[in-house]
């Protein structure tokens, strides 16, 4: 641990809170200094190998349904038994990965928490720290060392094995969607055009505004997370300052002078708050309202192949659950913009913080 001490984190600029591509590097550069970044990579490896493993098996499931739903739709019992059989060899599979995904998922998230709070308390740790009780960017040590220290791991690894996993199945499931509506012919008004992959096309098209008005309506919330962070700090620091004065015996004057002001605090933080509500419920209007859209657009957008003849009821059933999974895949920000805007915050106040510390010591 002395020998980890000497190793400096890169600090671009010496004034000002970092910029976004410099909260990630000074954020990766704490995880390598942190002695548990080689088991981060290890399981981090082992839960790549199994988050592809589980896009196969998916792939496996959807292509299961073209001889399950033919079946019904033959009423040809042998083949649907059999193919009840096999749904529980493909589900008992993805069950086993599933609960490796989250064990894994969970060793992940302890490793980045220890990484992150090793480093920033060493870096607390060292020299003077009389001057962070004011109130910069190494204000709250205790919170940033604990609280957010705890939520950036969470959030990085989540947001992490979230975008992994949804590009990993948007690339798998692209070709069965291409696949199947690659020479379809439509025909309007006497005329003949074919669009290559429409379905692919129709899922981006669908995924894309679903995704453009998430991100316009919760525009403001990284801001508003960020200042209720804030603001929430300074709450609890007020509170520990008025109780040990108030241990101290202060007189009634001053008992109404700190009252005063914990409930001008506390107005503060209810009213960001209040924001953030008001933010988050307009988003839910979006992703709720999608969402609920999207039970019913993979049909619409495959009943022209289907009435075409183009394909059976099983084949109509597969490309709905291509459609669904690359739509899935492609929310990914729609339903995760909360949690991103969340984690912008974390590693804003985390790396500010750190780089305060790194700073003034090198002055």
């Amino acid at each position: 641990m002395a020998q980890q001490d000497t190793l400096p984190l890169p600090v671009v600029d010496l004034g000002g809170k970092p910029g976004q591509w410099e909260q990630v590097r000074i954020l990766g550069a704490m995880l390598r200094r942190s002695d548990c970044h080689r088991r981060t990579i290890f399981f981090s490896v082992t839960l790549l190998t199994v988050i592809v493993a589980t896009a196969y098996m998916q792939v496996v499931l959807n292509n299961w349904n073209v001889p399950f739903y033919n079946a019904l739709e033959q009423r040809n019992l042998p083949s649907f038994i059999d193919q009840l059989q096999r749904f529980c060899w493909i589900a008992f599979v993805l069950l086993v990965l599933n609960v490796g995904q989250a064990w894994l998922s969970l060793r992940i998230a302890l490793e980045l928490r220890h990484g992150i709070s090793s480093d920033l308390m060493q870096q607390w740790l060292r020299g003077d720290r009389s001057h962070t009780t004011g109130t910069d960017d190494t204000s709250y040590p205790d919170q940033r060392i604990h609280l957010d220290a705890r939520s950036l791991a969470d959030s990085t690894n989540g947001l992490a094995i979230g975008f992994v996993q949804s590009t990993i199945l948007l690339v798998s499931f692209i070709g069965i969607l291409w696949n199947v509506s690659s020479g379809f012919v439509f025909r309007f008004e006497g005329q003949a055009f074919t669009i290559p992959g429409y379905m692919v096309w129709a899922a981006f098209l669908y995924s894309g505004i679903a995704s453009l008005m998430s991100w316009y309506v919760g525009r403001n919330l990284v801001a508003l997370n960020t200042d209720r962070e804030t603001r929430e700090g300074e709450f609890r620091s007020s509170l520990k300052t008025v109780n040990d004065s108030l241990d101290k015996g202060d007189s009634r004057r001053s008992r109404k002078e700190h009252l005063a002001r914990l409930e001008g605090q506390l107005a503060h933080v209810l009213s960001v708050s209040w924001k953030i509500a008001l933010s988050q419920t307009n988003l839910t209007w979006v992703s709720a309202g999608f969402g609920w859209l999207a039970l019913v657009v993979p049909i619409l957008v495959a009943a022209p192949i289907y009435f075409a003849g183009g394909l059976n009821f099983g084949g109509l059933m597969m490309a709905v659950g291509a459609f669904t999974q690359v739509h899935t895949a492609m929310r990914w920000y729609v339903n995760n913009f909360p949690n991103i805007a969340q984690w912008q915050a974390n590693l804003s106040r985390v790396t500010s913080f750190r780089k305060t510390l790194t700073t003034r010591d090198r002055a």
